[in-house]
């Protein structure tokens, strides 16, 4: 029987089926939603999103719009073309090659893919944050 796949009134995609963009994308936004230490709660009041529906996004069960995905980035400051591009929704366009971290990162066998995958993109963020901070004034 063929996966059937419907749109809602907001544009979201659900699935009868998984989707592992969805589950990456949802995975990625738990673990970012947990590092800026929010609850599922605040985050969905930052976001304008629903509890239930923000729940079921980060669960996978749901592939959200642009429109949630940019508003779920924008609360937790970060691009939407970081968010999109961890659920590999979106290409990278990094002419640099993994760093000695995201190669170790990959290489554990102790992790599984959706693992690594999840820790490569907190990981990624947090360097992207980092180098778009302005330098600190020496005193």
């Amino acid at each position: 029987m063929p996966k059937r796949t419907d749109s809602n009134r907001n544009g979201d995609v659900t699935d009868d089926g998984e989707n592992p963009h969805s589950q990456v994308l949802g995975a990625y936004i738990r673990a970012q939603r947990q590092l800026a230490d929010l609850s599922l709660r605040q985050l969905a009041d930052l976001s304008d999103v629903s509890n239930a529906y923000l729940s079921q996004v980060e669960r996978g069960l749901h592939q959200p719009s642009l429109k949630v995905v940019q508003s779920i980035a924008h609360a937790l400051n970060l691009s939407s073309e970081a968010l999109l591009a961890e659920a590999g929704l979106l290409e990278r366009h990094s002419t640099a090659g993994p760093t000695d971290t995201e190669t170790a990162i990959s290489a554990d066998p102790e992790l599984s893919p959706d693992d690594k995958q999840v820790l490569l993109g907190v990981y990624r963020s947090l360097r992207q944050r980092r180098t778009s901070e302005p330098a600190a004034a020496d005193d």
